[in-house]
């Protein structure tokens, strides 16, 4: 039995433990939010900050009893009331900081619903095997397996081996195989596998040591490459099948329309591969030149690929995207392209040792912000500091540090002057906003990898704790994990599947008030504006760029506590 199969049955059975455990942890929605205390329900780190929060208009008595000794550990005073002009109401906060000492607690504040709060060593260690298996869930083109996906098993669903042109009169198919559903449908998207497969491999390049022994029962389990990237791979695959022999890439791969709740399988109206687009074909190029950094064994054929995209980029510099007539699937179209520009020549002059190239792209670079399918700027920043040190000259080095770290500071200074006391601002409440938390967590966790700055990892903790339920909604949005998650994601495997539970380890998408949906919704101010149901794909479906962060927030947590 080789070392990979040993150490991969341990951990299938720590990963299986926990995550029961946490399924059967009671699930529960208050009846009065005046009486809810908002808490992380994941379980603290003994040195991490611990805040719980409520809706008060006055200071409040609280205190803290261990469970095992039925004896208090702290007595206090929650803070004077702020309010938080997003949640509407004043708020005070609870500091259990004091409280180091790994056990199970629970906390009475006057006037208020007891809750419950863990502390460990390691609480976010299942939490970061679930986020990453979810991509495992949504795996095109593969039957899961029970003895892998457990009661989420199903069939397989698009090979896609007869794809069609969207306006092609030839007849022809082409097969476009693998890769990762995007979000609650079932189509592929080349500008979102961008970062989420960037932010996968980021996540690798920056942890390899935790990532070597780290396993979550997927097929590929007992080979000898590290799991995660085998789940790259998967959809660098089907990204490769996605480049036209001129160096161009394929929008998305797509139905018409969408399908309707049903399970892979059912969903069988053609697909097709839509317009070429600049777009696609940038992000395309970067993550290729990444992945030549990544797997040596591929690594020309990568950075080949990468060098055409380039090409085709630079000779069709504008070629936006827009819906094909017949075609009503998620657009992602971007005509602001200068950041992918940038990104893509960054990435293709660390890979191929190019200092000229990189040297002219950083004079190009704009100012450091939280990434997201639209705006790579952010990535192009991570790729530098952390893999172009050597190639770059220390003036210039030194520059970007100092202008990633003042963004640092800014998100800190935010966190410091909020009654929740998370970085977040009105900005931050649009489609996908627990993504925009978690991409500013990966920010932290990079400037706190470079500075050491307690700070930085305090704020990007703080994140942890509101997706984690330190939010005005009360809910831990990670589907199966804490005492109130989302039940009812716009994820089509979950609502056809026939199983009370949702697929596990997906991040909703969180509130917001564009209310771009036909839900009804309980508040229309953003940070409460969240509805658990089918019907709010604006809040409550489930995306794979979404999730590749909340993996890299995890895992840097867990390889390097505090």
């Amino acid at each position: 039995m080789n070392k990979k199969r040993i150490l991969f049955m341990l951990t299938g059975l720590i990963v299986v433990t926990a995550v029961i455990a946490l399924f059967l942890a009671p699930w529960f929605k208050s009846a009065d939010p005046s009486r809810s205390v908002f808490i992380n329900q994941w379980g603290f780190l003994p040195h991490q900050n611990k805040i719980a929060v409520l809706f008060a208009d006055s200071t409040k008595p609280f205190t803290v009893t261990e469970l095992k000794t039925n004896q208090p550990v702290m007595k206090s005073k929650t803070t004077p009331t702020e309010t938080w002009a997003l949640a509407g109401q004043p708020v005070s906060r609870a500091d259990l900081t004091g409280v180091t000492e790994p056990g199970e607690y629970r906390l009475n504040i006057k006037g208020a619903e007891p809750v419950f709060f863990s502390i460990s060593t390691n609480p976010y260690g299942a939490l970061h095997d679930a986020a990453i298996k979810a991509f495992y869930y949504a795996r095109a083109g593969l039957a899961l397996d029970p003895a892998f996906a457990g009661k989420w098993h199903r069939s397989a669903g698009h090979a896609d081996t007869s794809v069609q042109r969207i306006n092609s009169t030839s007849g022809n198919t082409t097969a476009h195989r693998k890769g990762w559903y995007d979000a609650g449908d079932y189509n592929k998207y080349m500008v979102n596998s961008g970062i989420t497969t960037y932010t996968l491999m980021r996540a690798y390049l920056d942890h390899p040591d935790f990532y070597t022994n780290r396993y979550w029962n997927i097929p590929e389990s007992m080979n000898e490459r590290p799991d995660i990237l085998d789940e790259i791979m998967w959809n660098l695959d089907w990204m490769v099948s996605m480049q036209d022999t001129d160096g161009g890439v394929y929008h998305k791969l797509t139905t018409l329309n969408f399908a309707g709740p049903v399970m892979p399988d059912a969903a069988v109206a053609q697909r097709y591969t839509t317009a070429k687009s600049t777009a696609a074909t940038l992000n395309f190029a970067a993550v290729m030149a990444v992945a030549a950094r990544l797997f040596e064994e591929q690594s020309e054929m990568y950075l080949e690929r990468a060098s055409r995209a380039l090409a085709w980029a630079q000779d069709n510099p504008q070629q936006y995207y827009r819906n094909e007539e017949r075609v009503s699937t998620g657009e992602y179209g971007d005509t602001a392209l200068t950041d992918e520009h940038n990104w893509a020549n960054i990435e293709y002059a660390i890979s191929s040792q190019n200092q000229a190239m990189l040297v002219r792209s950083i004079k190009q670079l704009a100012d450091v912000s939280v990434p997201s399918w639209a705006s790579t700027t952010g990535l192009s920043y991570l790729s530098l500091l952390r893999d172009a040190r050597a190639l770059l000259p220390a003036s210039a080095y030194e520059k970007l540090k100092r202008a990633f770290s003042g963004h640092a500071d800014q998100l800190v200074t935010i966190q410091q002057n909020n009654a929740f006391r998370i970085p977040a601002i009105a900005d931050d409440f649009v489609w996908g906003s627990n993504a925009v938390m978690m991409n500013k967590a990966m920010l932290l966790e990079v400037a706190w990898s470079l500075d050491n700055q307690r700070a930085y990892r305090d704020a990007s903790l703080a994140l942890v704790d509101y997706i984690s339920g330190r939010n005005p909604t009360g809910y831990s949005f990670v589907t199966g994990f804490g005492k109130q998650s989302p039940r009812f994601i716009h994820h089509r495997p979950s609502e056809a599947d026939g199983i009370a539970d949702p697929v596990p380890g997906w991040l909703a998408g969180g509130p917001q008030n564009g209310h771009q949906d036909n839900c009804q919704y309980p508040s229309d101010l953003p940070a409460l504006s969240y509805l658990d149901a089918w019907c709010s794909y604006s809040t409550n479906e489930v995306a794979i760029n979404w999730n590749a962060p909340l993996v890299y927030v995890l895992g840097s947590i867990v390889a390097d506590p505090l």
